[in-house]
């Protein structure tokens, strides 16, 4: 890997124009965060972030249970509400949670619900678009008891917000690693507020070519990130994972491919852009939001939709 860890000073995609709502998910946006270990709130102000965001035209941003915590210090809810909407953005993202499947009782169950509170405040007074939930740290439990709680999880969530409960597909979710597995737990839910998050860094890891999406049943495709990357694994893929992810287009996966067949599927919602990458975190926030846009908005210009 070199040294700009997968992240040219220029793209030849720059200045593309786009064709769906852009949400710039947090790890993308947040700036200097040290992930999973270390301090994961933004130094980059709220307030900062959504004007960047506006002026770049994305859509949406992503708050990380964390962030949230630390925001909660200085401003409530509503505060952070009113600046989301003062600056024109219409999809707020909301996550994460873990663990959720695990036992009362549990230490893990205890964080977890914990976690859940935050969350679900958060989603109900912020108008969430959704909240994102798996199992990132690949926590061991029977596949049947993961999609018991899953229906549990999501029943509860109907009582307390409209966002949505979506289960992402991961390479290391233990209990569910493959598509059909995450499909067997959102599906066999039957949550009317429940769905299956796509991440295309993860679809790549997993060797998923894009036809393969078309098993899904469409009322269950409900969010999808971009992100892209190398074929072949690092060494050590926690580090490959959280700092070195490349902005769409600029990677080895096809990315145009699994926006096309997504498409064709009917999913018409925000496009998460989640790049996980030292390089771009280091970037002044113009530049980091400017690039994020641009990169990501190139992968619609050629897809089906957009030719004549």
């Amino acid at each position: 890997m070199n040294d700009d860890a997968g992240i040219p000073a220029e793209s030849s995609n720059a200045g593309a124009s786009n064709t769906a709502p852009l949400l710039g998910s947090y790890w993308t946006t947040a700036g200097p965060v040290e992930i999973h270990g270390g301090r994961e709130w933004s130094l980059f102000d709220w307030r900062d972030r959504c004007a960047e965001a506006a002026r770049v035209g994305l859509r949406g941003l992503g708050l990380w249970h964390a962030d949230l915590e630390h925001q909660l210090e200085q401003r409530g809810l509503p505060e952070i509400k009113q600046i989301f909407d003062d600056h024109g953005l219409e999809f707020l993202e909301v996550e994460f949670l873990t663990d959720w499947f695990l036992d009362d009782g549990s230490e893990g169950r205890a964080a977890s619900d914990k976690a859940r509170g935050l969350l679900f405040d958060a989603a109900a007074a912020l108008n969430a678009n959704h909240i994102k939930v798996g199992n990132i740290f690949g926590t061991p439990c029977a596949r049947s008891q993961v999609a018991d709680r899953y229906g549990e999880l999501c029943a509860d969530a109907a009582k307390q917000h409209s966002a949505p409960i979506l289960y992402e597909l991961m390479p290391f979710d233990v209990n569910a690693p493959t598509l059909e597995g995450a499909l067997e737990i959102v599906v066999g839910a039957g949550a009317d507020n429940g769905g299956l998050a796509l991440d295309t860094w993860h679809l790549g890891k997993l060797g998923l070519r894009p036809d393969k999406l078309r098993r899904i049943p469409g009322k269950y495709l409900s969010y999808v990130e971009l992100s892209d990357g190398m074929v072949e694994d690092m060494p050590d893929t926690v580090e490959e994972t959280t700092k070195y992810r490349q902005l769409p287009g600029e990677g080895e996966f096809d990315i145009r491919g699994y926006v096309e067949v997504i498409r064709e599927l009917g999913y018409r919602g925000p496009w998460g852009i989640e790049v996980l990458n030292e390089r771009l975190r280091a970037m002044p926030m113009s530049e980091m939001f400017e690039r994020t846009f641009a990169t990501a908005s190139a992968q619609f210009a050629t897809s089906r939709e957009d030719r004549p």
